[in-house]
């Protein structure tokens, strides 16, 4: 096939999207699909390189602008300029099936839906009601919304969420990861982190919904049973100075990895507002232990056929946060690490990706069912 996807994000920035669509189009790549990807923004020749995309496979939106957005920043854009240039791309690229990520927020995905008359699958990654100028243009377009062909949500919360305000049943199909890029080491001795116990934190600490407060008015009684534990928040942030907390700032996917095979505790806080857990995939992946909040999201990600792989603890609750963390840390290392490479493997872009073929085969086939209906009877 001949597959133009629609990414709403920028790429000069990292984001969870925004690392699923190139990781989709590499996997569709390898396949023998042609691939075109648009978004805001530009993508640095080096980011699409390290999914095999060439920059030639990227057509820019044009420029973002930050909009804050579901307790974060967005950077989108919208208008006349991104609305000409998402025509262009679609008259051009004579594609088979459109592939919109977030498809009815005020972004250039929704410039797609509209203008577009190819099948059209959308991914719902979000786990925030309709808000704002989201509802209004639910409102206003509910035939824009409709040519949807085939839905995919990232998780039941999504799909909850997509089909209460959005009137659409998606199917549930988790992001992807290519489980080989993770590397994993059974430890020798006693700790993961060499000669200490090490947690560490990876994520926009910033954010309040990220969680970074519970974790650290967690962390008092679990250096009480472990005074020289290493706490290691991996991220961008206002500098800060929290004591006992090593702060890396934002690291590169093989510095990430190598931190999170040596950790004892990958930590996962956040008190809301998250529709899947990728990181928690990766976490496991390397090898780490996970403690995450119970958020619906993160127990889904986490549980395979034998129950939840690692410990939760109850949102926004820093005592119950650190009875986990201490649970974990009682356990010996690995303990749960075949387990969890093995859930972190369910996800890899050789699963995932066949099942986002199947729905562009459905966008293709409900497509056409619609076309006859317009026709009518010869």
């Amino acid at each position: 096939m001949k597959v133009g996807i629609v990414c709403p994000y920028s790429f000069s920035r990292p984001g969870g999207v925004q690392n699923h669509v190139l990781g989709l189009a590499g996997w569709l790549k390898e396949q023998g699909h042609e691939i075109s990807i648009i978004a805001p923004g530009q993508a640095s020749p080096a980011l699409l390189a390290e999914t095999g995309l060439k920059p030639a496979e990227f057509v820019t939106a044009g420029r973002a602008l930050p909009v804050n957005f579901n307790g974060s920043v967005a950077r989108i854009n919208f208008g006349v300029g991104p609305a000409l240039t998402v025509k262009k791309w679609l008259d051009e690229g004579h594609f088979d099936v459109i592939h919109l990520h977030e498809p009815v927020a005020p972004t250039i995905c929704l410039l797609a839906l509209y203008l577009t008359d190819c099948p059209v699958t959308a991914t719902f990654h979000t786990a925030t009601p309709a808000v704002g100028a989201i509802t209004i243009a639910n409102r206003l377009l509910p035939r824009v919304v409709s040519r949807i062909d085939a839905s995919i949500a990232v998780s039941s919360e999504a799909a909850a969420v997509a089909q209460h305000h959005r009137g659409v049943h998606p199917v549930v199909i988790g992001n992807g990861i290519h489980i080989d890029d993770y590397p994993i080491a059974p430890v020798s001795g006693r700790w993961r982190g060499g000669e200490h116990p090490r947690l560490t934190f990876l994520g926009r600490y910033d954010e309040p919904r990220k969680g970074f407060e519970v974790l650290t008015a967690a962390l008092p009684l679990v250096t009480a049973h472990y005074p020289d534990l290493d706490v290691v928040v991996i991220g961008n942030g206002s500098s800060r100075s929290v004591e006992g907390v090593r702060f890396l700032g934002g690291l590169d996917d093989m510095a990430r990895n190598r931190w999170l095979g040596s950790s004892d505790v990958y930590i996962a806080p956040q008190t809301g507002r998250e529709s899947f857990g990728i990181v928690l995939l990766e976490a496991m992946a390397c090898g780490a232990p996970v403690v995450a909040a119970n958020l619906r999201a993160f127990t889904e990600v986490l549980t395979d056929d034998q129950g939840v792989v690692g410990q939760q603890f109850q949102i926004g609750n820093s005592a119950s946060a650190s009875r986990a963390i201490l649970r974990s840390l009682a356990e010996p290392r690995d303990l749960r690490l075949e387990r969890g490479r093995a859930q972190a493997a369910s996800f890899d872009w050789s699963v995932i990706g066949p099942q986002v073929v199947a729905m562009y085969v459905i966008a293709q086939q409900n497509s056409a069912r619609e076309r006859n209906k317009e026709i009518g009877p010869a």
